[in-house]
Formats: structure tokens, C-alpha cells, sequence
């Protein structure tokens, strides 16, 4: 059964009627300014999620410097990854109210103040709040604006647009291991952070690039969306009408809210005329009424959407296939996050790290990343290939390289197990595909924004987790077992769901467009 926004009960109605229209696509869908797009996404990746893979170099550090427990100077690096993602839902109500481009400027802001204000901390306690979360807030602002603005942006190429600009994770992480490396060796790791603070600043130049879609732009993708999928929802036995009259799509006092901030608008105006031929003195203070009431009608709009989304009656927790892959995002990516964190120590304890220093491991994982990213990709957009099952192979691969990781002892078998880890993690580039296939672009924010959220309590768990097992056990075997089964109960969620998300062939999809 096809799991699509249709079977959550999202109507995109006015595109079936605009279908009909002959409209010149816009030329930055698929093409021109997406690529941009991309590239700015690709750098976000770089600087946010690269730099949080290569933590384990600074983990080391605070070790060495406050003289703390594993399990406890481990929530700094937790703190830091859960928080950018944990964040989501709440920056999903910042994009709806301001758009990308500005919350991912904020972003890039705050991000930078939390690293500079880290090479001043003098505990552990002083980093859970200036990196942990002031740095991972900001990380958070700038993350799924560039997720987000590359759905928007593309539809034929999705998958190989998000698979090319999370490369950034993978090259991100070899980059950044590399730099913290050296900067703490000739600096030292304040300086290091300091440094780093100011390189930040670049996701400013990154939230700048976000030119927004047209709303002409964006009818447009809906309508060539409309082609292949809305044609499909013609043969659901529920009709537009019926949805409609189940109060799950009505805008009628969208329309009615619309209508009277209209109103209060053209009143200011009115206003602020005879304000005009009565004194020149009240001007000033009819412009700040003005634009008070324009931004008040921003974000009553953006706040009627994002609670929609959550709470509503279109809400997007009535698709059991949705509900089901929060439940797999709580249990997946704590597995993924563990070796990042916890290697260095790992290679330690089994005497490797002559080894270790000459190719590291985390940077075996990171490479093999980019070509994941990019090669799953590409599977994913061939018309005969079904993501969902690209998807669901890359998990039971990732799953098994967890389990198997503590039974290895030497650095070839660790390297072997580390670059499968880093190929099957790739499909972090299909999670905005499958959510935009199961929610459409519209409630795309909000619904990854959930997506990561959940994400981001595993990260924030996963590694004190493992430290706390290793303060008890003195092995990190138990951590990965552990986290390996929660993991695999997470995919277990995803097939025992009665509705099972497929990407139809677009030959298929045309075709029947056509008839």
C-alpha cells in the first residue's frame, strides 16, 4: 500500500485544479538557484554536523583537563548533538513565523557565540550551557532550514540533491577531526574552540543563500508534484469533499482570520492617512502600529500552521507509518553516534593507537559517509527502486556493524566493520525524502522537524549511556550490544506497520497522468 500524504489525510486540492493550466515550470526548481541551495546545505553540514562527529577530539581534552567522570564529561558532546536536533519542532514554529533565511542567520549567531564562550569554561557544568546549549541551539537554527530549503527546492533529484548536500556530515568530519587535531596540538584546546567560534560565523553566509521560493515557485512544484501523485489520490474512495466535510482540510476560518487581519491593516492605513492631513506628529507612531500589525498577522499564520501540524485535525501523528518512524528515530541514531564519541578511547584501550594515528578510524567512517550518502542517493531516484527498501536494507546493515563492532580486535577488522558503518549510515540523506513522501512539502518543517527531535533525544542519551556502562563494566562491549537492540526493536516498528511507504516508478506516474 502506498503511505503518502494521502493517507494521512492532507489534501493538496487546489493543485488538481491547477494542473489543468498549462504553467512554465520555474526554472529554480530542479535546476539554477537550487543548486545553490545545495551548496550552502552542503557547507552547513560541514561546519554543524562534521564538527559534532569530530567532538571525540575535544572529549579527550575535557578529560584531560577537569579531571571528570566518562559518563558525565560525555554529556558536553550529548549535549551539543541532542539539542541541535532535540530543538526541531520549535525552530519548525521560527521557519513558519520568519522563513529559513532568517532563522538560520540567528542560527549561525548564536552557534558561534556558544564555541568562543566555551574556551573560557573553567568545569564541566560551564560547557553543558555555553556549548551544550547556546552552540547547540544555534546549530539547531541553521540544521533544518538547510534541510528543509532543499525539499522545497527539488523534486525530480530529491534524493541525490539531500544525498550530495549532507556529504558535508562525511567531509565534515575528516576536516574537522583534522583541524581540532592540529589546533589543539599547537594552541591548545581553548584556543581551538576559539578558533572555531569564528570559523562558525560562515553559516551566516550559508542562511544568507537561502533565497526563498516564490509563492508563485512554489505552486508550480506542487503542480508538477501533482502530475504523478495527486492523480493517485483520485482513486482513494474518500473524496476532497468528504475530507472536507470531516473538518480536516477546511480553511474556512484561515480564510475568516485572513480576512480580519486584512481589516485591521486597511484600518492602520486609513489611519495612518487622516493621521497624515491631521498632524505630522503621529506619523511615526502609526508606521510602528502598522508594522506591530503585520507581524502580528505573520505570526498568527505561522502559529496556526505549526499547531495544525501537531495538533490539528490534520494532525501528523494520525499516519501509524509516521508515529512508527519517531519511534525508530528514538532507538537509531545513538547508534551511529557512539563510535564517533567513544573510538578514541576504544583504540586506546586496545593498544592501536599507532595505527589509529596514521588513518583514524572516525575518518574511515566519515569517507565511506560521502559515498553512502551519495550513492544510496542516487539508487533511491532510479524510477524501478523503492527508497523505503533502500532505506530499510541501509538500517539492518548499520544495525548489524553495532552489534558485531566490540567482537572485533584488530585495527584491519575494526576498519572493515567502521567503513560498513559509514556506507549504510548514508541513509541519513533519504529521512527528508521518506518524510516529504509521507507528509508533502508543505508540512516538511514541522514533520523532520519531529524526525530529528526524536533523533536528537537519542544522541542526547546515547553516549552518557555508554560511558555510564563503562564506569560500571569497564568495557564498552555492553554499550554497543545495548544500543544495538534498541536499535533493531526501532526497525522492528517500521515493518510490523500494516502500511508500508513505496515511491511508485515515475514512467508509471506520467502515464497515468497522461490518461
Amino acid at each position: 500500500m502506498y503511505a503518502s500524504r494521502e493517507d494521512i489525510g492532507y489534501d493538496f486540492g487546489d493543485d488538481s485544479k491547477a494542473g489543468s493550466k498549462p504553467i512554465k515550470p520555474n526554472a529554480n526548481i530542479d535546476g539554477g538557484w537550487a543548486w545553490m541551495i545545495v551548496l550552502s546545505s552542503f557547507f552547513v553540514h560541514i561546519l554543524i554536523m562534521g564538527s559534532q562527529m569530530a567532538l571525540g577530539i575535544l572529549n579527550m581534552e575535557w578529560l584531560e583537563e577537569f579531571n571528570q567522570s566518562r559518563g558525565l564529561t560525555a554529556w558536553v558532546s550529548s549535549l551539543s548533538m541532542g539539542i541541535t536536533l532535540i530543538v526541531g519542532p520549535f525552530i519548525g514554529l521560527f521557519i513558519s513565523m520568519c522563513g529559513c533565511r532568517k532563522t538560520a542567520i540567528i542560527g549561525g549567531i548564536l552557534n558561534a557565540l556558544g564555541w568562543i564562550l566555551s574556551a573560557y569554561a573553567s568545569n564541566v557544568h560551564y560547557l553543558f550551557l555555553t556549548f551544550g546549549v547556546t552552540a547547540g541551539i544555534g546549530s539547531g537554527m541553521v540544521y533544518l532550514p538547510a534541510v528543509v530549503m532543499v525539499g522545497q527546492y527539488f523534486q525530480k533529484r530529491r534524493a541525490l540533491a539531500q544525498g550530495l548536500s549532507t556529504t558535508g556530515t562525511g567531509f565534515g568530519a575528516f576536516l574537522m577531526t583534522a583541524l581540532l587535531k592540529y589546533l589543539c596540538t599547537e594552541f591548545g584546546w581553548r584556543n581551538a574552540m576559539f578558533i572555531q567560534g569564528a570559523i562558525s560565523l560562515n553559516l551566516c553566509v550559508c542562511g544568507a543563500l537561502m533565497r526563498p521560493l516564490s509563492p508563485k515557485g512554489v505552486r508550480e512544484k506542487y503542480v508538477v508534484r501533482s502530475n504523478g501523485e495527486d492523480n493517485r489520490a483520485k482513486a482513494l474512495s474518500h473524496s476532497t469533499e468528504t475530507i472536507k466535510s470531516n473538518g480536516v482540510l477546511s480553511e474556512e476560518p484561515e480564510k475568516k482570520e485572513e480576512s480580519t487581519n486584512e481589516e485591521v491593516l486597511d484600518s492602520v492605513q486609513r489611519t495612518e492617512i487622516g493621521g497624515r492631513s491631521r498632524s505630522g506628529r503621529n506619523m511615526y507612531g502609526l508606521r510602528i502600529l502598522k508594522t506591530v500589525s503585520q507581524l502580528t498577522v505573520t505570526v498568527k499564520k505561522g502559529f496556526a500552521l505549526w499547531y495544525s501540524s501537531y495538533f490539528g485535525a490534520a494532525s501528523l501523528f494520525t499516519n501509524r507509518v509516521f508515529v512508527a518512524f519517531v519511534i525508530w528515530a528514538l532507538f537509531a541514531y545513538s547508534s551511529f553516534v557512539i563510535p564517533f564519541i567513544h573510538l578514541p578511547e576504544i583504540v586506546k584501550q586496545y593498544s592501536l593507537s599507532s595505527q589509529n594515528n596514521i588513518f583514524p578510524l572516525t575518518s574511515i567512517i566519515a569517507i565511506v559517509h560521502i559515498f553512502g550518502k551519495v550513492i544510496l542517493g542516487i539508487i533511491s531516484d532510479l524510477p524501478c527502486i523503492s527508497t523505503w527498501n533502500v532505506f530499510l536494507m541501509a538500517n539492518f546493515t548499520l544495525v548489524t556493524c553495532i552489534l558485531t563492532l566490540p567482537l572485533m580486535r584488530t585495527y584491519i577488522s575494526l576498519a572493515v566493520v567502521c567503513a560498513l558503518i559509514g556506507f549504510s549510515s548514508g541513509y541519513f540523506s533519504l529521512m527528508p525524502v521518506v518524510t516529504e513522501d509521507l507528509v508533502g512539502t508543505k508540512y516538511l518543517a514541522n514533520a523532520y522537524g519531529i524526525i530529528i527531535c526524536a533523533n536528537g533525544i537519542s544522541a542526547l542519551l546515547g553516549p552518557p549511556f555508554a560511558g555510564w556502562i563503562y564506569d560500571i563494566t569497564q568495557k564498552y562491549d555492553f554499550s554497543f550490544y545495548v544500543s544495538g537492540l534498541l536499535y533493531m526493536v526501532g526497525i522492528l516498528f517500521l515493518l510490523i506497520q500494516p502500511c508500508i511507504l513505496k515511491r511508485q516508478p515515475r514512467e508509471k506516474s506520467t502515464e497515468e497522468a497522461q490518461v
